[in-house]
């Protein structure tokens, strides 16, 4: 693993310790875990709609592409 160093706000710092306490932890512990979530986080946003919408598709039934038949358009945007 490799050390990096913060600087954080004194109030930030006590917060961080008690959390650490609470959660029987360290602050280190928590600050990794912290920047996993804001990476994950991150990715996600930049995943185009197609993958962040990829397990859904499929799980209707009905035409695959309303737009080439035309009885589907009927009346649309009347």
């Amino acid at each position: 693993m490799r050390t990096i160093s913060v600087k954080v706000q004194e109030s930030l710092d006590s917060e961080l310790a008690a959390l650490a306490r609470k959660k029987f932890t360290t602050k280190s512990a928590i600050i990794r875990e912290a920047l996993v979530l804001a990476v994950q986080n991150d990715a996600k946003v930049k995943a185009s709609r197609l993958d962040r919408i990829r397990d859904l598709i499929g799980c209707v039934r009905g035409p695959g592409d309303l737009s080439h038949n035309k009885t589907h358009l009927k009346g649309f945007g009347q």
